[in-house]
């Protein structure tokens, strides 16, 4: 379930990217940043090909320690010290030992925040896409969650601090036709701060990854200002 946060009249779909986005437009709380990056493309250039897809579905963490579900919230960690970089950057972990997430670094450098990106649509490529996510059974499956998004785009470690906001970085952010509709909703596979509406996508957006609740909430830390969590 979620709650529609703004309409707006959607453009055509353009047939290539805007121009990349800037560090500037990273610069606020991660839960006004995230529903910005709705339509905008997320672009990566292999010597295979070029795959981009635009963002259906994201997903806000906050820093500061004030998130207990993000990476973040024990601070510059060997693993989350990415997250407390420049805005822009690219933060990648593996998921239970499993499968690859993406995630764009927001907000101030130092504070820790992030956004998850849960879901898109493929624009550009989608034969090469189809080649990496053989087992989906339609257009809509190929980066339906965040593991199905990575795998399609074929991000990994070596992507690792990526600087989307670079023209000469192999996966780049950038901007693009903005939502008709943005809805809002609880985030998705934790246990902690379950009842932050963090979870932004565009409404009926067939991409948008199935709603999956998380463990038992706990309670969770107060604050908005403080990024992404165990699944982020």
């Amino acid at each position: 379930m979620g709650v529609v946060l703004a309409r707006g009249g959607r453009p055509l779909s353009s047939p290539s990217p805007g121009p990349l986005l800037t560090a500037e437009e990273l610069l606020g709380p991660p839960d006004v940043v995230a529903p910005t990056l709705l339509g905008c493309w997320l672009v990566t250039d292999r010597p295979v090909g070029r795959v981009a897809l635009r963002l259906t579905e994201v997903e806000a963490y906050a820093g500061d320690g004030t998130d207990p579900a993000a990476h973040s919230h024990r601070g510059p960690t060997p693993r989350a010290a990415i997250m407390f970089g420049p805005p822009g950057r690219l933060y990648v972990y593996f998921s239970y030992g499993v499968h690859w997430c993406a995630n764009v670094v927001v907000g101030p450098e130092g504070h820790g925040s992030a956004v998850l990106l849960r879901a898109g649509e493929v624009v550009v490529g989608e034969e090469l896409a189809r080649s990496r996510r053989p087992a989906a059974r339609s257009g809509r499956d190929l980066a339906r969650g965040p593991a199905r998004l990575t795998q399609a785009l074929a991000i990994g470690p070596d992507d690792k601090d990526a600087d989307l906001l670079s023209p000469d970085s192999s996966v780049r952010l950038h901007r693009g036709d903005p939502p008709a509709e943005v809805s809002a909703g609880p985030r998705v596979g934790i246990s902690l701060a379950t009842d932050l509406p963090w979870r932004f996508w565009e409404t009926g957006a067939e991409s948008v990854s199935v709603f999956r609740p998380g463990a038992r909430p706990r309670r969770r830390a107060a604050g908005r200002d403080g990024g992404p969590g165990p699944r982020a």
